[in-house]
């Protein structure tokens, strides 16, 4: 079919959409929601068959939705309505919860249901349920939808659907370190997770707290006493603060903006509040522990000796890089040099494996006294290339990468930094950087991208600028192996893939040939040219006349609203 993906912004769940719709052969243009005006234009141009809208926070013109018909993404089961179902599926405890493709008329979410898919609520943020299992579902219902060409035999959907619910009032989103628990505080936290955050106020200072963490028995027997809602302790990103029956890690917060030039930026706690967190004690923990104690780091061990597999976790929020997060995963890399595993995996962050460096951390910067985001870009570039630098001379053993989530421009090639590069089907890459005001790169790409795809396929991946479905993923050469079709699978399925690697009898001879690979390709062309090559063709992006980056970056951070769609989704605009 010739579908129109109509969508606020390119958010993950439209950029599934549009991978895995391409890949069933159906021709996709993109349109951001800017203006009526703008959505009937692209309608004129791409006269599709379709419209399919996963991610809109405006209403689609009668004009469009009367001529052509357009299926809405509503993250709710059938009779749900307004834009917040899925915040209050977790404020109301809900064991189910599900995703209906409706069309749309002039009743807002009431419109005939062409498709709807459930699934079970675990406990977890709003923004990982909807990369999850909301994203998951939606695949399966728009295929489901396309399948059928019309609405549900049943019919009466104006009548199945409840009330209008608007988003939860401010009391609702509103934390109270006197009156509630830790598990209610998170359960709000979880609910306001993405936008807009759990309104708080901390060291007196207005703002929205966001990535809140248990604390276990273990940190809480080695906390300083303390009133509720004081804050005891840091760890990472992460302040500790105490409730009425235990604490929670409260990992990163959004003050109110200050001016409006002044974007309000999130970023991790101890940062937001460094001289405050500069005087608590740190309640560090070792690499190798129980999963039930929170750090960004665990390590942990398993197979029979001389089938060992070692899994590195290295959950940073939002798959962001800063220097302190680079070099403290450099750090563990060494120190598991030491470690007698046959099998290395790299298994990233839950949410996403990686999406490079830290562009809010380097925003701050900016305003920072003695610094500037071209200071902190370079840093940050420089310490995820150590990063990649360990596991490319990480010669004794193999490496994988394993991807729980999404892995975007410098995460990428973090990934494909290792020997082999594991996935679901569910994973989207975008292992290119243009988009971020042409930027070029780093993380050794240039030499670990052709020796996958050739110099012509890393033309092809860099220019294409386009999201990388698994399965395109892994006919591009980029992927490996895809070991389940959605993330719930794909964890376990590596665990015992990882397994079966270190017990293969010729696993000895493939690391012999990794090594000796690798000291062909430094005699050929050493691995410090190659850094010193991309971070001279990166500076200019850093401290050039043009100054394409640091708007793309301001206008990533501060949210700015898209002015127009980009001509690589619009195919409908010459």
């Amino acid at each position: 079919m010739r579908i129109l993906l109509l969508t606020h912004g390119f958010n993950g769940l439209a950029q599934r959409l549009y991978a895995e719709l391409r890949a069933d052969g159906h021709a996709v243009s993109v349109e951001f929601d800017i203006a009526d005006s703008v959505t009937e234009e692209a309608v004129a141009l791409w006269q599709p068959e379709l419209v399919v809208a996963p991610y809109l926070k405006r209403r689609i013109p009668s004009s469009v939705w009367s001529s052509v018909p357009c299926l809405v993404v509503h993250p709710g089961p059938p009779g749900d309505r307004g834009a917040a179902a899925l915040d209050w599926a977790i404020l109301d405890g809900a064991s189910e919860w599900g995703v209906t493709v409706l069309q749309a008329t002039d009743d807002y979410d009431a419109g005939p249901v062409w498709a709807t898919q459930g699934f079970a609520m675990r406990p977890g943020t709003k923004s990982s349920l909807y990369r999850r299992e909301v994203t998951a579902a939606a695949v399966g219902a728009v295929r489901e939808a396309i399948a059928r060409g019309r609405p549900l035999p049943q019919g009466g959907e104006a009548r199945m659907a409840g009330p209008l619910r608007g988003a939860p009032e401010p009391d609702l989103r509103t934390l109270d370190w006197g009156r509630m628990d830790a598990a209610t505080l998170r359960r709000i936290a979880a609910a306001a997770d993405g936008h807009p955050g759990a309104r708080d106020t901390l060291f007196g200072v207005p703002l929205r707290l966001f990535d809140l963490h248990a604390a276990s028995d273990e940190t809480l027997a080695r906390a300083p006493a303390a009133s509720p809602g004081e804050v005891v302790a840091r760890r990472g990103p992460a302040l500790l603060r105490r409730t009425i029956d235990g604490a929670v890690w409260v990992g990163h917060v959004r003050r109110e903006a200050v001016a409006p030039s002044l974007p309000a930026l999130k970023l991790a706690a101890t940062l937001a509040f460094a001289a405050q967190a500069d005087g608590l004690p740190e309640l560090e923990v070792p690499l190798e522990r129980a999963a039930s104690e929170w750090d960004e780091l665990r390590y942990e061990e398993s197979g029979p000796d001389g089938a060992r597999v070692g899994w590195l976790e290295f959950d940073f929020h939002n798959g962001a890089f800063d220097e302190r997060q680079s070099g403290q995963l450099r750090d563990a890399l060494r120190s598991l040099r030491s470690r007698p595993v046959r099998v290395l995996v790299l298994a990233g962050g839950a949410e996403f494996f990686s999406n490079g460096i830290h562009l809010h951390h380097i925003e701050a910067a900016a305003d920072r006294p003695g610094d500037s985001a071209a200071e902190a870009s370079m840093r940050q570039i420089e310490a995820i290339d150590d990063v990649v630098l360990e596991i490319l001379t990480m010669t004794d053993r193999l490496t994988v990468a394993a991807l729980r989530g999404n892995a975007g421009a410098g995460g990428c090639f973090v990934a494909l930094a290792a020997d082999r590069v594991w996935a679901h089907g569910g994973v989207i890459l975008n292992p290119h950087y243009k988009n971020m005001g042409n930027l070029y790169g780093s993380e050794y790409w240039t030499y670990t991208l052709p020796r996958r795809t050739g110099d012509a396929g890393a033309a092809y991946v860099m220019q294409d600028r386009l999201p990388l479905g698994a399965a395109a993923a892994r006919a591009a050469g980029l992927v490996d192996e895809v070991l389940a079709a959605e993330a719930g699978g794909f964890e376990a399925a590596a665990r015992r893939r990882a397994l079966e690697l270190a017990a293969q009898p010729g696993l000895g001879a493939l690391v012999d040939a990794k090594r000796a690979q690798r000291a062909r390709d430094e005699a050929e062309r050493p691995l410090a040219a190659v850094r010193a090559d991309e971070l001279a063709r990166i500076r200019r992006n850093f401290y050039g006349f043009d100054p394409s980056y640091h708007v793309a970056r301001h206008h990533f951070v501060s949210r700015k609203p898209q002015a127009w769609t980009p001509r690589h989704l619009a195919l409908h605009r010459p």
